[in-house]
């Protein structure tokens, strides 16, 4: 017999190609959030102002690649450098109150998105599949040592 997570990953292939409707296919849309902006915007607003090296930790990505990321949201005004708040030497990045305009903007669409697509679904059925993904992604995050901060 063929274990169920043959199916999970067929599944999550399919997942990982779609776009939410009236998302744009999962392509970029004028005005909102590139992918790698709205998952970076996303850590810092709930752990609050991170280093270059705190972002490279969380995310498992060379600090070169970090560099590329926030010097694009500086430029397009989503974060700003601050002084470590602690007292630290390293400079912080802070999301700024575009970045969280935008941020709420394109979570909403997000939002928008699924419930189009869950319309015929019963609140507990959401809820379920919303915890089994918690779940999911829990068992991600302990096996790379690398938890997500959830609000």
């Amino acid at each position: 017999m063929v274990r169920p997570t043959h199916e999970v990953e067929y599944e999550q292939m399919l997942l990982s190609r779609h776009g939410l409707p009236g998302q744009g296919g999962g392509r970029r849309r004028d005005g909102l959030l590139e992918r790698s902006a709205y998952i970076l915007l996303s850590r810092i607003r709930v752990q609050g102002p991170m280093s270059i090296g705190e972002l490279s930790e969380a995310f498992d990505l060379d600090v070169s690649t970090l560099n590329r990321q926030t010097t694009a949201a500086r430029r397009a005004g989503l974060v700003e450098r601050i002084p470590d708040p602690e007292g630290g030497m390293a400079r912080k990045f802070r999301i700024t109150e575009e970045g969280a305009r935008m941020l709420d903007e394109e979570r909403a669409g997000t939002i928008r998105g699924l419930d189009r697509v869950m319309a015929d679904w019963t609140d507990e059925d959401i809820a379920v599949f919303a915890a089994c993904l918690r779940r999911f992604n829990a068992g991600i995050e302990r096996l790379g040592g690398r938890p997500w901060p959830r609000p």
